[in-house]
């Protein structure tokens, strides 16, 4: 297109209209406003989980349990990239945006797979990378925003891909890092950082969506004299770790997010005594100022490296016959925690149900939901502990969803899984260093089974009701699942996640395997869905490595062999056959 006649289709579309490249075979890029965000339509993929809610839900039925065995690929694409890719397919209007590991952003025409654009960050080359995913980008007005693994917020034109601006975040030489997909609301982009095991104090940060100035930025660590500031002893919360790096989700009606936030740092507790706010917790922060509006802190004082990242799915359900603004999150420790929230912020503790085996807790108090401690299973200086679930959780990272038509809530859980803990090491902090408190070894080795012998079934894709408390079904497997789940209106559920490279589709009533697909590679990335002229897609990137891959490897250790799992990340969307 000429300059003359682009600056005319800009004129008659509107000042904030962005017109396509040639050859894209699309239509203007529609701007991503706080209306669209807030009622998504149901043919875009606008966000990291769909809606702000993070049900991980579309509401698209032309896919459904009658037809799914239909399915079969319409299009593919390499990314060029090896380990493992997490991102979701955003889409917008026909334009896909997914990101890569070492946070490369690719755009496609989402029904034919043409290639737009490619943006591609140079990383630093001696950069120490304990985890180079992304997990996605953010829309907002006429923006791509994506989070860096050497902590940088990039604004990347829609269309074009072209550098808006570019802005450091957090001290890469302290290996503060970004994985998460941003969030973006009211005119500002939020992030959160990683690096709880190098010693980084985590943060959530807003940023100006227009020019990238920084708005505020609210530590997870309470300093003295502020509230929780008393659960530090010392200065051990300027090292405290506490790190954010999943997307929190957003109640646009009251104007407040919620994060979860990672362990306490270093591991043993024995220099850091105290509850540790706001480590293991939900927080709820006003989006306007940062100001922590209220907190549910999951468990004190962690011990066995449980982050509790995931941000709490908002549902609005019941639970015990009680009508509740829910604010519901399966726990790495292996709990199912129902929670209240407020107007004001505030979060109330309603009901927690373990869905894998816990060996820790002894109790749980029916007002505060705050846990009790075996201390046979609390690791530390001098001793040698095994507990469960593993440190690896009952559930880790991949996203829980909710259907709103089966009222279930769907969890991707591993169960059987445990860990012990070598004796813990005397730590000083360095900065750039792992500030872990254990060998390295020791860790990645201390994967065990329950028991002490094999279990038949490791992976759970379960369904809870969440009012009942009880299991509605649920799906096992014999090996563990890394799954990122996707619900639907046409009563699916879509999933990978296993050594075995199939994505999945399950029955989302009774969780019957409906359809079965061979990707390239093992998926740990998050599913999508979008319609085109009237046509219903699914989307996901195959892509296996990181931490799924070091979980198999302790598999590996226990049952003395090998398992191969191709690498090399594939974009690979799906519709019906003819």
């Amino acid at each position: 297109m000429n300059f003359k006649l682009k600056t005319l289709a800009l004129a008659i579309l509107g000042a904030t209209a962005v017109v396509a490249q040639a050859g894209s075979n699309l239509g203007p890029y529609a701007p991503v406003t706080d209306a669209r965000l807030e009622n998504p339509e149901a043919k875009n993929w606008l966000m990291y989980r769909g809606n702000y809610s993070g049900w991980g839900y579309s509401p698209l039925a032309k896919i459904n349990t009658a037809n799914v065995k239909k399915l079969t690929l319409a299009w593919s694409s390499a990314t060029g990239v090896t380990e493992g890719h997490q991102a979701p397919p955003i889409v917008n209007n026909g334009y896909m945006y997914v990101t890569t590991p070492n946070a490369q952003v690719i755009a496609f025409n989402a029904k034919t797979g043409k290639e737009i654009w490619r943006y591609k960050k140079e990383i630093p080359a001696d950069l120490l990378m304990l985890h180079n995913t992304n997990r996605g980008v953010a829309l907002y007005g006429n923006k791509v925003y994506v989070a860096t693994v050497d902590s940088h917020l990039i604004a990347l034109d829609a269309v074009t891909g072209k550098v808006v601006w570019d802005k450091e975040v957090g001290d890469v030489k302290a290996l503060s890092y970004i994985t998460l997909a941003p969030l973006a609301a009211k005119g500002k982009i939020l992030v959160g950082s990683s690096g709880g095991e190098t010693g980084v104090r985590g943060f959530v940060a807003a940023f100006d969506a227009d020019t990238g100035k920084e708005a505020w930025r609210t530590f997870m660590t309470a300093a003295p004299g502020t509230p929780g500031g008393d659960t530090w002893p010392g200065d051990t919360h300027k090292q405290g770790g506490a790190s954010v790096w999943i997307t929190g989700t957003y109640d646009a009606k009251n104007n407040i997010a919620y994060w979860g936030t990672g362990n306490p740092a270093p591991w043993p507790t024995e220099g850091r005594k105290g509850d540790n706010l706001y480590s293991t917790s939900v927080v709820a922060l006003n989006v306007d100022n940062g100001d922590i509006k209220g907190h549910h802190q999951y468990h004190h004082n962690d011990a066995w490296d449980w982050d509790e990242v995931s941000a709490p799915v908002l549902v609005n359900t019941e639970v015990k016959g009680r009508k509740v603004n829910g604010a519901i999150h399966a726990g790495r420790n292996g709990y199912l925690w129902m929670l209240d929230r407020q107007q004001s912020g505030k979060i109330d503790f309603v009901n927690a149900i373990p869905y894998v085996h816990n060996d820790v807790f002894t109790s749980i108090d029916s007002k505060t939901g705050r846990p009790s401690y075996s201390a046979e299973r609390t690791p530390g200086m001098g001793k040698a502990v095994n507990f469960c679930p593993s440190l690896w959780g009952g559930k880790d990272w991949p996203p829980e969803a909710w259907n709103p038509k089966t009222k279930l809530f769907y969890i991707p859980a591993n169960n059987n899984l445990c860990s012990e803990l070598p004796k813990a090491d005397e730590i000083t902090y360095k900065k750039g260093d792992l500030y872990i408190g254990y060998p390295i070894d020791g860790v990645l080795g201390s994967l065990r089974y329950k028991d002490g012998k094999k279990p038949a079934t490791i992976g759970e894709l379960q369904a809870w009701d969440l009012n009942t408390g009880k299991l509605a079904w649920v799906h096992k497997f014999d090996r563990p699942i890394w799954s990122p789940l996707l619900t639907t209106g046409g009563n699916l559920i879509f999933t990978g996640g296993t050594n075995d490279k199939i994505f999945r589709a399950f029955d989302a009533k009774t969780g019957k395997v409906l359809w079965e697909y061979n990707m390239p590679s093992g998926v740990t990335a998050v599913p999508s869905s979008f319609e085109i002229d009237g046509e219903q897609y699914i989307a996901v990137q195959a892509g296996w490595g990181i931490d799924a891959q070091r979980m198999q490897s302790g598999i590996d250790a226990l049952d003395a062999q090998v398992t191969m799992v191709p690498q090399g990340g594939t974009v690979m969307v799906f519709k019906l056959g003819k």
